[in-house]
């Protein structure tokens, strides 16, 4: 394993704090009796606590050092003084321990009482200390010059999900995204609770990816010599437990889709699924909109939430367009009783790829999106779906060729999804018949053809609606978001790129070697310390920063060089 020069001083450490008996991975545990949060909201001058957390700043100054610490709740100030530490004369544990054996970014206890400084901040004055977890590797830590502006931050993308552990220590903001999401399950848990429904869980592999139209994961399960399939949603096995007596069955599940990534797509999601009995598609947007107003204003203690240039209201009621009315507004173009030679034609005319494996569905499905979608900003539910786009929904009761589905629209993107639930098993074979047609033209996004579900149909399923809701993408647009992998603890990624192994020469070990300190230093009186000639320190100093191993920075038309 290559080290850079930090992590090897660290390891140095480490092995210095073993031969002084101080175990730097302790097992035993740590009571804690306050945390940065609780100090601030009940403080007392005197109180005695006992904290824990990451050391993320010191001000050393001789027998005394100002620092912070940072648990899961905040930072708070902490002052260590060498005599209130060590009172005897071995004065080793600040003298060694704290002033040379600890860094930032070791998680340390804390025990102390509380005071204010001469300018109000609330302190802790350590009265003891104990290392709890040494940190091996620095902390991508931003830096803040003199008039306040933050260099070195650590925004990269790629490296923040990659490294979310590290995301999360030194921007602590990102934390909240994620203690919305889970605010935002707990709300809507809490709701269909309260209305009576039954929380489940329903199988991951299936011998059979039905419930939507998606291209699956496919694994091979041994024992029972198959082929499997990650679920790309749990819908045909909630509406099993409808047939089978529930009234009313949700869950949270996460799906798996083999298709592509975007921003607002990530090949395992979550979402949420509910089914109730007898109960149509009118009673569910009514139902919906109440839920994202409770959920809304759960996560954010308000209706109205921000997202990019948008306010948006989730106050219901919601406006209701049906889609046939939306195509005919925003291209002049009637669906109605169209052909899908008619629909392959038009969709060419105003600029939208099309193939011959695209029935009608799969035609109107991108002319809608191409061209209406995004003008539908403020929650909208589009209604009225054409029957080729929507295999497992019940036929319109008054409208032909239409079923009673909708879709609800925000920011021009779909968040939620539901149905008056086709219960008639008849109908249901002949419309997954028609998505197996599909298949054989080439359509991979067609649905199967489930029987045991069929067989289920033919034991009678009430009159039913359903839900599904995209919870990734909700959580996106109630914390202005416009990536998913911001709401994703752990997005998907490309397979990262093993680091090249740097092989050093003595040069170069000289140079590192000067800055082990870690501080920055003037580049000149660096130079003048190894005593290379111009040719020497110039080869040297190139490879170190071509390898990111030393940073080199301009101030005040001083060079300036530091460890990277």
């Amino acid at each position: 394993m290559q080290l850079s020069e930090q992590e090897i001083i660290r390891r140095q450490k480490l092995e210095e704090l073993g031969k002084m008996g101080i175990n730097a991975f302790p097992a035993e545990e740590y009571t804690i009796t306050d945390t940065t949060e609780s100090i601030k909201q009940d403080f007392a001058e005197g109180k005695q606590v006992k904290i824990a957390g990451r050391l993320m700043s010191r001000r050393i100054q001789g027998k005394a050092s100002f620092a912070e610490l940072q648990d899961s709740k905040g930072r708070i100030q902490v002052y260590f003084n060498r005599d209130e530490i060590c009172p005897g004369e071995d004065k080793e544990l600040y003298n060694e321990v704290y002033k040379k054996l600890l860094d930032i970014g070791d998680i340390i206890g804390i025990e102390g009482d509380l005071f204010k400084t001469q300018v109000g901040e609330m302190t802790v004055n350590v009265k003891n200390f104990i290392l709890l977890t040494k940190s091996l590797r620095p902390l991508p830590l931003p830096k803040v010059d003199a008039d306040g502006n933050v260099h070195d931050g650590f925004t990269d993308p790629e490296m923040r999900y990659r490294q979310r552990y590290a995301d999360l220590v030194v921007n602590p903001h990102v934390k909240e995204i994620f203690v919305k999401r889970t605010k935002l399950f707990a709300a809507m848990r809490n709701f269909f609770n309260n209305a009576g429904y039954f929380e489940v869980e329903t199988p991951i592999l299936q011998s059979i990816p039905g419930g939507a139209a998606a291209k699956p994961f496919i694994t091979h399960h041994n024992a029972l010599d198959i082929p499997l399939y990650l679920r790309i949603a749990n819908e045909l096995y909630l509406k099993r437990l409808i047939v089978g007596g529930f009234d009313g069955v949700y869950e949270f599940s996460k799906n798996f889709r083999n298709e592509g990534m975007d921003r607002t797509h990530n090949p395992e999601f979550t979402a949420m699924e509910i089914y109730v009995a007898y109960k149509d598609y009118n009673w569910m947007m009514d139902f919906t909109e109440k839920l994202l107003e409770f959920c809304a204003t759960q996560v954010n203690g308000t209706a109205e939430s921000t997202f990019g240039e948008h306010q948006i209201s989730w106050k219901a009621p919601y406006p209701r367009v049906s889609m046939q009315e939306a195509i005919e507004k925003y291209t002049g173009f009637d669906i109605t009783n169209k052909t899908e030679d008619e629909l392959r034609q038009f969709a060419k005319s105003i600029g939208i790829e099309v193939n011959e494996t695209m029935g009608k569905g799969k035609l109107i499905d991108e002319i809608f999106g191409e061209k209406c979608e995004g003008n539908f900003i403020q929650p909208t539910f589009i209604t009225d779906y054409p029957v080729e786009m929507s295999p497992l929904t019940k036929k319109h009761r008054s409208k032909e060729g239409l079923t009673e589905r909708f879709e609800l629209m925000v920011c021009g993107k779909e968040i939620a999804n539901a149905y008056s639930e086709l219960n008639d098993p008849i109908d249901q074979r002949e419309r997954f018949e028609a998505q197996m047609a599909l298949s054989e033209r080439g359509d991979d996004e067609a649905m199967f053809i489930d029987q045991d579900f069929l067989r289920a149909l033919e034991y009678g399923m009430p009159p039913t609606s359903g839900l599904g809701i995209g919870m990734d993408r909700l959580i996106m647009f109630l914390t202005n978001n416009p990536s998913i992998q911001e709401v994703l603890f752990f997005p998907q990624m490309k397979p990262e790129k093993a680091a090249p192994t740097i092989e050093l020469g003595d040069d170069e070990k000289l140079i590192l070697e000067i800055l082990k300190s870690g501080e920055q230093m003037p580049l000149n009186d660096v130079k003048e310390q190894t005593k290379f000639s111009g040719k020497k320190w110039d080869k040297a100093s190139k490879t170190l920063t071509k390898n990111n191993l030393v940073k080199v920075e301009k101030v005040d038309d001083v060079l300036l060089i530091k460890l990277a």
